[in-house]
């Protein structure tokens, strides 16, 4: 289960074509991932050699220790908005811890093999804060698209665009063409070929264009300055004691984001190569990843669903690939990094248009509109608490709403009936039931004496449906001789169904009824024992069916 996918490789045997082909797709995908890597930086608030840095650290890690044979990792637009509001609070310092308790969270969740639980994650939630977080980032490139003379954009989406309006007059021209030529190559460029990535291209164009027609745009260089070009030394961030508590809150988000969407990742590079990823390796190596990305100046790292497909399609098909990509962009720092100075800021803004674009999955958002109101109202609370809000917070509420709504339509699902008066066992026909000469009831071919109430849950019995059974009993006029309750159809229950049946029992005991218990399936009967309730109800009142249940109520009614 730990071994990781790069050793399997080796041990199935490496061909020397199959290394051609990972050397060309990892070339490949290195050249599309530095544009995405600069402008994902830039856009979560710190410099742009960062966004290099992560790429080319939890690049190779993800590759080299993860459960997947083509995943590639790096900054993605996932953790734009996070990320922008942990350096604006606390600054880099204070990111950097809040990734490294993020890592060493996902190492645990894999260690503790909880790969296969992050797919209970509701699907609305996801959208949710997916198309939430694809707003967010679209809202934020408007101040670098068209070029306006302002100072820090602010935080909060509604003052984002309050701020935008203020500054409207201060458009640039030559900032404005610049991103609508970087926009046409993206979306005219697959058309002509699909083997140089169109971003890299755009941003190559887009960058000759500013420096040859001298035009007057913003360039990462007159922002940040020049990009190094050498890799930095490891270094532990530092952040006082009273910042480090409200960091634990964001650090379990981006740690959720990153199990979520490099297991989605994988997920779809199975299905283009007809492999099987390991979900628990998986997340050891983001976790591993994500601890180291801080230590080399690096922001929070997660497989990158649309470098991974760039991977396959031009013929990745191990680990090697990854990790060439991860070497590809140091020797591109190493040897190239001056230059990234010269992009123009408004050709990386396009570019996280086109990826906001991609990523706000509108046609799946439109689709659950037409979904059942409850995954509705977990859809539009989670992407609207991501946009107006917080991304930690949308996250945190969405799975609770989403829970409890489930919760809600699980009990809904459970009913306590009276099956005296309306027996239905193995088809039999409720007109069957008669009334007998000396005031005994027969239902179905059994006889049920006067004195006797036989009750029936269906369903799962917890603490969502266990109210129910006492406001079904509340409804019988007076205390009968014996209740039955049958609970053939009841697959599971947990310490609350436990307490209400504890509860039916004093009451029966209390009104001088006798509670006979019937049918009781392994998991529920297992519960009762664990409990220590087993004696309450009486052994003898334990019956395997509902013709014992009768026995044993005709002999205590004699």
């Amino acid at each position: 289960m730990f071994v990781p996918k790069s050793v399997v490789c080796l041990r199935e045997g490496y061909s020397r074509s199959q290394f051609l082909n990972d050397l060309i797709a990892g070339v490949v995908v290195g050249v599309v991932a530095l544009p995405l890597a600069l402008a994902f930086a830039i856009a979560s608030g710190v410099p742009p050699e960062r966004g290099l840095y992560t790429a080319i650290v939890a690049g190779f890690l993800i590759s080299a220790l993860g459960g997947s044979r083509v995943q590639i990792g790096g900054p993605t637009g996932a953790f734009v908005v996070i990320v922008y509001g942990i350096v604006s609070k606390f600054g880099y310092d204070g990111l950097a811890v809040c990734t490294f308790l993020a890592g060493a969270a996902l190492v645990v969740l894999g260690l503790a093999r909880m790969g296969a639980l992050i797919k209970f994650i509701p699907y609305p939630v996801v959208t949710g804060f997916t198309s939430g977080i694809a707003v967010i980032i679209f809202s934020g490139q408007i101040k670098d698209l068209l070029g306006l003379k302002m100072g820090k954009v602010p935080p909060d989406f509604l003052d984002k665009w309050v701020s935008y309006a203020d500054h409207f007059e201060s458009v640039s021209l030559p900032a404005v063409l610049v991103a609508l030529g970087t926009l046409i190559v993206l979306i005219v460029w697959p058309r002509i070929s699909r083997l140089v990535p169109g971003p890299f291209v755009a941003m190559i164009a887009a960058t000759i264009v500013v420096k040859v027609f001298h035009l007057p745009v913003e360039t990462i260089g007159s922002r940040f300055g020049g990009v190094p070009n050498t890799f930095p030394t490891p270094h532990l961030p530092s952040i006082p004691l009273e910042h480090f508590k409200e960091l634990i809150s964001p650090s379990l988000t981006v740690a959720l984001l990153a199990a979520i969407e490099s297991l989605l990742s994988a997920v779809v590079a199975d299905g283009m190569i007809g492999s099987r990823h390991k979900s628990n390796m998986e997340l050891v190596a983001q976790g591993v990843a994500n601890l180291a990305s801080p230590i080399f100046g690096g922001i929070p790292a997660t497989g990158a669903i649309a470098r991974t497909a760039t991977n396959i399609r031009t013929g990745g098909r191990t680990p090697i690939a990854g990790m060439v990509h991860a070497a590809t962009l140091l020797l591109i720092l190493v040897f190239f990094g001056k230059w990234a100075a010269m992009v123009p800021l408004a050709s990386l803004a396009a570019i996280l248009v086109i990826v906001s674009y991609h990523m706000s999955e509108w046609r799946s958002f439109a689709g659950l509109l037409r979904a059942p109101k409850s995954d509705i109202v977990v859809l539009i609370l989670t992407f609207a608490l991501t946009v107006f809000v917080d991304l930690t917070v949308a996250v945190q509420v969405g799975i609770v709403v989403a829970s409890l709504l489930f919760m809600k339509r699980m009990s809904d699902l459970t009913n306590i009936e009276s099956i005296t008066r309306e027996l239905r066992d193995g088809g039999e026909d409720p007109g069957e039931i008669t009334q007998s000469r000396r005031g005994k009831r027969i239902v179905g071919g059994r006889e049920i004496p006067t004195g006797v109430e036989v009750y029936e849950v269906n369903g799962p019995f917890f603490f969502g449906a266990a109210d129910k059974l006492k406001d079904v009993t509340s409804e019988i006029d007076r205390p009968p001789r014996v209740f039955i309750l049958r609970m053939r159809n009841v697959p599971v229950m947990d310490a609350t169904g436990v307490h209400a049946l504890e509860q039916l029992a004093k009451r029966c005991a209390r009104e001088g009824t006798t509670l006979i218990l019937t049918e009781i399936a392994g998991q529920p009967l297992r519960t009762i024992i664990r409990a220590g309730k087993l004696e309450l109800f009486g052994r003898r009142n334990l019956a395997r069916d509902l013709d014992v249940a009768l026995a044993r109520a005709a002999e205590l009614m004699a």
